[in-house]
């Protein structure tokens, strides 16, 4: 069960709630008996992108390639045509 402290007591006490946050405990800031804010500790995360990338698949947010992706192949077969296009658009 979280701690509660309000606005007021938070700012007098931010010692002590950094000390809980440290051991594992959850804190919920209210301001006017309505609960605003929660103070917890950092979950430890993927260190790289291929573990952030297995640990989103693993959650079933993203799906692996089903597909290999073939090599891109030329659109324009003649010779200067990007240059005869960028200069159509001077």
């Amino acid at each position: 069960m979280p701690t509660i402290y309000s606005t007021y007591e938070a700012k007098a006490k931010f010692g002590e709630i950094i000390r809980k946050v440290r051991q594992g405990q959850r804190v919920l800031i209210s301001y006017r008996g309505e609960q605003v804010a929660e103070v917890r500790p950092l979950s430890k995360g993927p260190s790289g992108v291929r573990e952030a990338l297995k640990d989103l698949e693993e959650r079933g947010i993203i799906s692996g390639q089903s597909k290999r992706v073939r090599e891109l192949r030329r659109i324009a077969r003649k010779p200067g045509a990007l240059k005869r296009f960028l200069e159509s658009r001077e």
